[in-house]
């Protein structure tokens, strides 16, 4: 076979791909119209997936995948797995879609920016930051998990966050929340405090300073963008509740979700930090001058055991904050 078959092969391979997946999602979309139609007409309760709501769900997420793979923040798979999050999400709740739609943009926009200067602190760095099939699996696993138990609960739908009127619901709604802030806050610390803090990042187990780019660091710069990136998200939810759910003025106070999203972000890129200082190998390269990942022979060890790697320490942080933080909230939020 010719570099030139070959190539047109894998081309065509992909291609095949693409239609299988959307073939797929789109009969996957009309198992769950048929089947919300169905429970909504013998139960009498749940509400049924609107055409229109499908056809959003479809459209939006694959144009958004689309727009992703072309500017490579996407590799292949990773823009079918962001295709599948992001329709799972949007046909639940739109309030899920915008979250989402926000952590994801900002992030890539947060990747790519000052990266000539990121290309000389870390060993890992992709062009354009593309984040594959297992990034958006460790990312969007969570939220995605939450977003059809919460179909299930409560049907497709917006609803406001009420412990007293929505307990079950409301606990998925800023569990799920909570682990976009805590993805998106510790990207924004990651991708602003390495390139914009003047002082030397300490490891947060035993506050030494260390290199730029050790699992674990952290700088006043990078607490407060986990804290920006958090609210942000906090913020998309919000005002996603305001323009779509018509019962507002009878439910709890929603201004809340703003103060969540920002204190899961923060404390989201802390528990990252510290799972990172403890579960994950950092070294310094002697010959490339930059911190890597994994043990070579001329690496010097600065912290960690080998034992996780970066994408299951964003996934074991967001399991976290989902667990914990919506336990937290119920203790504050403020009832009607």
């Amino acid at each position: 076979m010719t570099y030139c078959e070959e190539d047109f092969f894998k081309e065509y391979l992909k291609m095949m791909a693409n239609i299988i997946v959307l073939n797929a999602l789109i009969c996957i979309s009309l198992v769950f119209w048929i089947v919300s139609m169905t429970a909504s007409t013998y139960y009498g309760t749940l509400r049924p997936i609107s055409p229109w709501r499908w056809l959003f769900s479809i459209l939006v997420p694959l144009t958004i995948a689309t727009q992703g793979f072309k500017k490579k923040s996407l590799d292949h798979s990773g823009a079918l797995g962001g295709l599948v999050v992001g329709f799972i999400l949007t046909v639940a709740n739109y309030s899920f879609f915008t979250s989402l739609f926000v952590f994801f943009v900002t992030s890539s926009k947060l990747t790519k920016w000052k990266k000539d200067i990121k290309k000389q602190i870390d060993s890992e760095y992709k062009e354009g930051g593309q984040r594959n099939w297992l990034q958006v699996l460790c990312n969007g696993g969570v939220p995605t998990e939450l977003a059809i138990l919460y179909m299930i609960e409560n049907g497709p739908g917006e609803i406001p966050i009420d412990f007293s009127k929505q307990y079950t619901a409301s606990w998925m709604c800023l569990s799920l929340l909570g682990a976009l802030a805590c993805s998106a806050g510790d990207t924004w610390a990651s991708e602003i405090g390495s390139v914009m803090s003047k002082s030397k990042p300490r490891l947060i187990t035993t506050w030494e300073k260390v290199p730029v780019g050790t699992n674990g660091a952290i700088t006043f710069v990078g607490l407060l963008s986990s804290l920006l990136g958090g609210m942000v998200v906090g913020i998309a939810y919000f005002i996603t509740q305001l323009i779509f759910v018509t019962d507002l003025e009878v439910s709890a106070p929603q201004w809340p979700i703003i103060v969540f999203g920002a204190a899961a972000g923060l404390l989201g890129s802390i528990v990252d930090s510290y799972l990172g200082a403890t579960m994950q190998y950092s070294g310094f390269d002697q010959n490339t001058g930059m911190v890597v990942n994994h043990q070579t022979k001329d690496s010097k060890h600065i912290s960690g055991k080998p034992i996780l790697d970066n994408n299951a320490v964003n996934l074991f942080s967001s399991i976290i904050i989902a667990l914990v933080f919506p336990g937290m909230a119920w203790c504050f939020w403020p009832r009607r």
